[in-house]
């Protein structure tokens, strides 16, 4: 995003952006529009079965999980029957994995939202009524008897914008609506990434410039820890990966508490204890160090404060015997690992990963694991990690006003050290925020000034956030809660409005362009026309923007001194078009889309057609073989960029980042005693994870996928179980210090007696999701808030457990 501004501009407050990228009814939320209760069956939907007669494909891309495979869908009469694999994305290759495929009851779920609702029961009831989408924007406004609008908030807090919060999902549209939250004026934002990849991506960025990608086509040699890519997303580099293992032509390493399915194809898999990944990689470190074995050519030209981390993981004895306890993982594995992988570098891989954070060191462990692949040279290059290319497409106008009423992040200072003092709940706030640490300051009355509603986009904090009883007083708490969504989500059953998207099958989502070793160009294609009365969410926010911009202005015009005297000085009419909320949203996603790609001659047309489209495509695009493509020859993709130069602004491998002491930060990787595992008698470790047909809570409901795996089982140690009596499918109850949760035993030898296992994503509480209500345990239940420290992300494995037979 950048962000372009003149002098004047900025001094009448307001920024141009150019971004890339009422009749009641039963209170059954899928009631139908007679007003009799629509449970299963009650809806008619259309037999989406592949006929014989005339039909036609549109090109559209996957939102079944993050990875967005280009899909071809088939229609016939105005029905998606059938979504097949399209073969000419690079990134997906020819593959739609088993989530793609159930796309198709995504469209036709009868669960799924169909009108706009305005809550008339008590928050968590989901009691709603049917209204117009009119009468929606009209209560998000004004309010009801229930709730106070936007108009009357703003009012009393004196326009302070910040007095709402926004948050949201991953998606494809997630900067169409952030693109409201910047027009409106709040400086509270939350996304996913503080449950997802923030310490990931913020480990690896402060040290090499960005997070990479892993070659795994070119890898010889893979160390794969604390990540289950056979089972947590299945895509043809996984496929490929796994082709070359056992013998074939790459060494694979999988370091995991758990023997999972990534174990099963791995050459081997060392059990480590949850949390200790850190020490792993520091006495990995020192083997590469005392041995000589790192890439000395390539240490002096791109490092900076090499000879300090060396000198710290020398003095500190980060030996593989001294990690041995520590870990579980014996020191001749350490010795071992490590000489290969300097053996087989640079085309060796610690792979980064695509997870949550688990524990509280996780940031501190993404460092050392980027300064550990550096050392052998495997950066930049094939084989190795790799930054790519990418190709770059044209923003549109947005808007940004700066109101002089609207208050900075809802953020508390610590006070307790010297310099600067960070932040009381993690030391750098990023642009995604901390998700559970802004939860908490709220409910804690820690924050500066009121914040009364939020905006809430395809997100469900419910079942993805630790703690979900803290997260229910929060949505209650809030006194306006307008959600977004497809589905009746736990979320959604605090909503005091409810405005239905249509799902992804139904709309034109922004042209994304996707960086990497053969970067290209994709577009979600609108499949078939929205149904019932749901509308894109560029749509939606259209709408919502003419309802509530004049209105809201008004209340600037009242407090805004600084509107005041543009008022004065320009009129009216000039000032309130730098304050319209209808600008981002004057213009329709396929518009912005072709605009987006207009500097590449026939880009708009290729991607109407096939959903994607790179330079040259053409020429290099080919079929070799049956299920084989070609999408650029091997003399032209993109594995270094930069002859291995990193992309940190100094260009350098950042080993000792000096800066991070004020904040509290250890600058290089260091083990401290607090991190050591250690679970009380009679307790457990909880860990989570994920399952390869199912992502997170937004496949909960989708009964193709169900009918795979029905619920979620809770993993035992045989040997605990059968101590405790505890047989297959017996009935668990799992609680710890915030709740507890009911779910069936599978008890296994693939676990370690002080561990326990389930998979997230089940368990909702939603009675309007037929085929998800209750069917197992959410994890977020019984999930304590441990907040990692740096970048405030919530610590999923920090958790200890009891059980018990029920």
């Amino acid at each position: 995003m950048e962000v372009e501004t003149s002098r004047r501009k900025f001094l009448q407050g307001t920024i141009t952006m150019s971004v890339v990228g009422a009749t009641a009814l039963s209170t059954n939320l899928l009631s139908s529009g007679d007003g009799q209760s629509a449970k299963p069956g009650a809806i008619s939907f259309h037999n989406t079965k592949t006929g014989n007669g005339s039909s036609h494909e549109v090109a559209t891309l996957c939102e079944m999980c993050v990875n967005k495979c280009a899909a071809m869908a088939r229609v016939e009469n105005g029905v998606v029957t059938k979504l097949n694999p399209n073969p000419m994305f690079p990134k997906s290759k020819n593959m739609l994995c088993a989530r793609g495929n159930a796309g198709i009851q995504a469209l036709y779920d009868p669960d799924r939202l169909k009108y706009p609702m305005i809550r008339i029961g008590e928050k968590g009831e989901g009691k709603f009524r049917r209204v117009t989408w009119d009468e929606a924007y009209n209560a998000i406004l004004n309010g009801t008897d229930k709730f106070p609008g936007l108009k009357q908030i703003l009012d009393e807090e004196e326009d302070n914008r910040s007095s709402m919060l926004f948050c949201a999902g991953e998606g494809m549209a997630e900067h169409t609506f952030k693109q409201f939250f910047e027009a409106f004026g709040s400086a509270n934002w939350l996304n996913h990434s503080s449950i997802c990849l923030q310490t990931v991506a913020s480990g690896y960025g402060v040290t090499l410039g960005m997070y990479p990608q892993a070659d795994l086509d070119n890898a010889e040699y893979i160390i794969i820890a604390g990540a289950n890519r056979a089972e947590a997303i299945v895509t043809p580099d996984t496929m490929d990966a796994f082709k070359r293992t056992k013998g074939r032509g790459a060494k694979m390493i999988c370091i995991d508490p758990r023997f999972t399915n990534t174990a099963a194809k791995s050459d081997k898999w060392l059990a480590i204890k949850p949390g200790t990944d850190l020490a792993f990689v520091l006495a990995l470190t020192y083997v590469t160090l005392t041995e000589e074995l790192h890439n000395k050519a390539y240490v002096e030209k791109y490092f900076n404060g090499f000879e300090e981390y060396k000198n710290s993981v020398i003095s500190n004895n980060y030996t593989p015997e001294w990690a041995e306890p520590i870990t579980g993982i014996k020191a001749k594995d350490i010795y071992t690992i490590a000489r290969e992988f300097a053996a087989h570098a640079p085309k060796a891989v610690y792979y980064p990963g695509r997870r949550s954070t688990f524990a509280k060191n996780d940031f501190q462990l993404r460092r050392a694991m980027a300064i550990f692949q550096a050392l052998h040279g495997a950066i930049d290059t094939k084989g190795g990690l790799i930054f790519g290319d990418k190709l770059d497409i044209k923003g549109h106008a947005g808007l940004a006003p700066l109101y002089e009423r609207a208050r900075a992040r809802a953020i508390v200072k610590r006070t307790d050290q010297k310099g600067e003092p960070g932040y009381d709940d993690c030391a750098v706030v990023s642009g995604g925020g901390s998700w559970i640490g802004w939860r908490n300051r709220y409910l804690e009355d820690k924050m500066p000034y009121k914040v009364r509603g939020m905006f809430c986009y395809k997100h469900n904090p419910m079942m993805n956030m630790p703690n979900t009883a803290k997260t229910a007083q929060m949505l209650k708490k809030m006194e306006l809660v307008v959600t977004i969504d497809t589905m009746p989500s736990d979320t959604v059953m605090f909503a005091d409005v409810v405005l239905p998207e249509c799902t992804y099958l139904e709309r034109t989502d922004p042209v994304k362009t996707f960086g990497g070793i053969e970067p290209s160009i994709a577009v979600r294609n609108k499949v078939i026309e929205p149904m019932f009365e749901s509308k894109p969410v560029m749509e939606i926010l259209k709408g919502l923007t003419t309802k509530i911009s004049k209105p809201l202005f008004e209340i600037s015009k009242k407090y805004d001194e600084e509107v005041q005297d543009m008022i004065e000085d320009d009129g009216e009419e000039e000032v309130y078009a730098e304050f319209d909320l209808t600008l981002p949203f004057k213009h329709t996603q396929e518009e912005l889309n072709h605009h987006a790609v207009e500097m590449y001659p026939g880009a708009a047309e290729k991607l109407h057609k096939y959903g994607v489209f790179y330079p040259n495509q053409d020429e290099y695009y080919k079929q070799l073989s049956v299920n084989e493509y070609q999408y650029y020859p091997e003399n032209k993709k993109f594995y270094s960029v930069g002859g291995g130069k990193p992309k940190t602004p100094s260009g350098k491998i950042e080993c000792n980042i000096e800066s991070f002491a004020d904040m509290g930060v250890d600058p290089m990787p260091v083990w401290r005693d607090e991190y050591n595992y250690s679970v009380p008698a009679g307790k457990f470790r909880l860990l989570s994870g994920r399952h390869a047909q199912f992502t997170q809570s937004g496949t909960v409901n989708n009964a193709m996928l169900l009918d795979l795996m029905p619920e979620n089982f809770i993993w035992i140690n045989k040997r605990i179980a059968q101590e405790k009596g505890i047989k297959f499918a017996d009935m668990i109850e799992v609680s710890s210090s915030i709740g507890k949760v009911q779910l069936k035993a599978y008890p296994t030898e693939k676990i370690a007696p002080d561990q326990v296992f389930f998979i997230h994503g089940f368990g909702a509480e939603s009675e309007e999701l037929t085929w998800a209500y209750k069917n197992g345990g959410n994890d977020n239940t019984i999930i304590e808030d441990h907040i990692e420290p740096v970048y405030g992300a919530a610590a999923m494995h920090e958790t200890n457990v009891e059980i018990r037979k029920v």
